[in-house]
């Protein structure tokens, strides 16, 4: 398995973020993650991250414990998307390209970056500091970023945010053709581009997971009406 939890709980003080969440995903397959706002889908990406430490459960990343062992060797193998760029404003677009590049170990990493941001449509602001992008461009080059070092893992949490929809169609069909060579989960409330990414649909609410099966034989309208039957909200945006 790529990924396996048991048993999975997170808490902020009193409050239970992720309770009890048993997962396991194999390699290649390409899980959609959905859930009402505060039904802690980023909070588990956030522990499949190791950027966060459980409070309860165990979880094994890639047959490695992901609370022990050497974590900077597992992080080598995560590609991660989040809310946070992850980006240094004051820097080019190839600066931070490159700077990850050779974080990551890679050799050629001026020609890794260059390919990266071709592959981004981000090659006309390669000059640029990151603080004079827009908030899609920033996100564009976000999952240039997180994809560099070819992680076995991808986890991204609401990638298509931000993005035009000529780049959400490029980052759309990039998930797509990966399917089955590099795990994936992914967080978003656009269920359309979501079910078309997956393998499986997972739904979390109120920190539990609700639902969980195969993306095959959805269609946008059946996995509406199972988000509502396994969440009780018929605004996938609502608070759970």
């Amino acid at each position: 398995m790529a990924i396996a939890a048991r048993g999975l709980g997170k808490d902020y003080g009193p409050i239970a973020a992720l309770d009890d969440v048993t997962l396991d995903i194999p390699a290649g397959q390409h899980v959609v993650l959905l859930g009402p706002n505060g039904a802690g889908k980023s909070t588990l990406l956030r522990l499949l991250a190791t950027l966060a430490l459980p409070s309860a459960g165990t979880l094994t990343l890639l047959g490695q414990d992901a609370t022990r062992g050497d974590r900077l060797a597992l992080l080598r193998r995560l590609g991660v998307v989040s809310h946070q760029t992850f980006l240094y404003d004051h820097l080019t677009a190839l600066e931070n390209l490159v700077l990850y590049a050779r974080l990551y170990g890679l050799g050629h990493p001026g020609r890794v970056a260059a390919s990266a941001l071709e592959d981004a449509g981000l090659r006309g602001r390669a000059a640029d500091q990151v603080r004079t992008f827009s908030r899609g461009m920033q996100q564009r080059l976000a999952i240039a970023r997180a994809l560099l070092h070819d992680p076995d893992i991808v986890l991204l949490d609401e990638p298509f945010t931000g993005l035009d929809r000529a780049s959400g169609d490029a980052l759309e069909s990039r998930l797509r053709s990966e399917r089955g060579r590099r795990t994936c989960v992914l967080s978003t409330h656009d269920f359309d581009r979501g079910l078309r990414c997956a393998d499986r649909v997972v739904v979390l609410a109120a920190g539990r997971l609700v639902a969980d099966r195969p993306a095959a034989g959805l269609d946008a309208a059946r996995l509406l009406a199972l988000f509502r039957e396994a969440t009780g909200q018929a605004d996938p945006g609502g608070r759970a």
